[in-house]
């Protein structure tokens, strides 16, 4: 019996070994702190850009029209074409007014002759008077005769020059390079009926085109005092570069510069209205056109940091700072344009900061994480 007992004691105190001995095996080991990539902001001169929405529109915009009454004769070119200034497009019935501009000239002939006889025959009055040989009488009426005749000739070439005038109006032709819309005649057809000109097709400029948008109050305030600082006059606003871009567009690609501002905001918006004016060889942009705007200013030192830094919630932007003791911190911010990869930060950051910029789902506000410092690039303002 004794033995038994003895055995029964060693496998008890066996056992108890045993489970001290899984009880200090499994105590809980808190990991280590997540990783994180960590950065200072980055400090660079940014240029401050003003930016607008606009519309593009022609520089100039006529209608053709007939401004002689006659049959349209031939069209000289096709819809919609790109047609270069002094371009003939219209054809009215030239026959008739050839035939008249020839008779006005004739006319004007005649009268030249006529002039030349009476001024010889006034002459001769005037040096038989001057010898006494002839009367005052006879002078007086080649005086007359003579005035008579230059008067006609005045009266016939101011005929021919109406006559060549209407002649030219034959032909129809393109103020200026442009793109000339469908005709809205056909040939055959009778324009200018009782001296009312008829429109006969429309012709628009598109090189160079216009941008027009507007600024507001506190906008123009600050480009004026910009303006001052650099000592530009309002003479100097075709110095000031503009670049648009399509919304179909990266960036802004096409760049021209401000040729005119209102003297005064409109009072029904407290907005300034004004107009820049782009070179577009290739009639890439059309009139109409909704377009994005901005103005380049003068450049300003500012923070960056990667724009995939920047969350957002209901109390608006932040990015997660580390503190002292590595210690993940929300920091609410004020953030500006992009440039590049990277995010203006107006307010909310210092130099010294240290931002998280990768790793940001393994940060949690208020636990600890293992930074690694990183150095950000400074990226192209283009």
């Amino acid at each position: 019996m004794l033995p038994t007992l003895r055995i029964l004691s060693v496998l008890a105190l066996a056992a108890a070994g045993l489970l001290a001995g899984c009880e200090e095996s499994n105590r809980y080991v808190p990991p280590p702190p997540p990783q994180v990539a960590v950065a200072n902001p980055l400090r660079m001169n940014v240029t401050a850009y003003l930016e607008e929405t606009g519309t593009l529109a022609a520089v100039n915009t006529v209608d053709l029209v007939a401004r002689i009454p006659g049959f349209v004769t031939a069209i000289e070119y096709t819809d919609g074409a790109l047609v270069k200034k002094g371009a003939p497009l219209f054809v009215i019935e030239p026959e008739p007014y050839k035939a008249k501009l020839d008779q006005a000239i004739a006319q004007e002939d005649a009268a030249k002759a006529q002039l030349a006889n009476s001024q010889a025959e006034f002459d001769r009055q005037a040096d038989l008077v001057k010898r006494q040989v002839s009367t005052q009488a006879n002078y007086d009426k080649a005086l007359a005769q003579r005035d008579t005749d230059k008067a006609n000739l005045e009266q016939a070439q101011a005929n021919t020059e109406v006559a060549r005038i209407n002649y030219g109006y034959t032909q129809v032709l393109a103020p200026f390079d442009g793109i000339v819309t469908a005709r809205l005649v056909s040939v055959g057809e009778y324009v200018g009926a009782n001296n009312t000109p008829t429109k006969l097709a429309t012709i628009v400029q598109v090189d160079p085109i216009w941008v027009n948008f507007n600024i507001n109050e506190q906008d123009v305030q600050r480009i004026r005092a910009e303006r001052a600082k650099m000592g530009l006059t309002s003479n100097d606003v075709s110095n000031i570069p503009v670049e648009i871009g399509l919304q179909t567009d990266t960036g802004y690609p096409y760049k021209g510069h401000l040729d005119y501002a209102a003297p005064t905001l409109a009072p029904g918006t407290g907005t300034l209205a004004v107009r820049g004016i782009l070179n577009n060889p290739n009639a890439a942009l059309l009139p109409g056109y909704y377009v994005r705007i901005r103005v380049p200013g003068s450049g300003q030192e500012r923070l960056l940091v990667p724009d995939v830094a920047i969350g957002a919630d209901q109390g608006g932007r932040y990015v997660l700072v580390i503190n002292a003791d590595n210690v993940v911190e929300q920091r609410k911010i004020e953030a500006g344009r992009q440039v590049g990869p990277m995010r203006v930060i107006l307010q909310g950051l210092k130099p010294d900061d240290r931002v998280i910029v990768d790793g940001l789902l393994r940060a949690v506000p208020g636990q600890k994480v293992d930074p690694k410092v990183e150095t950000l690039k400074a990226p192209s303002q283009s």
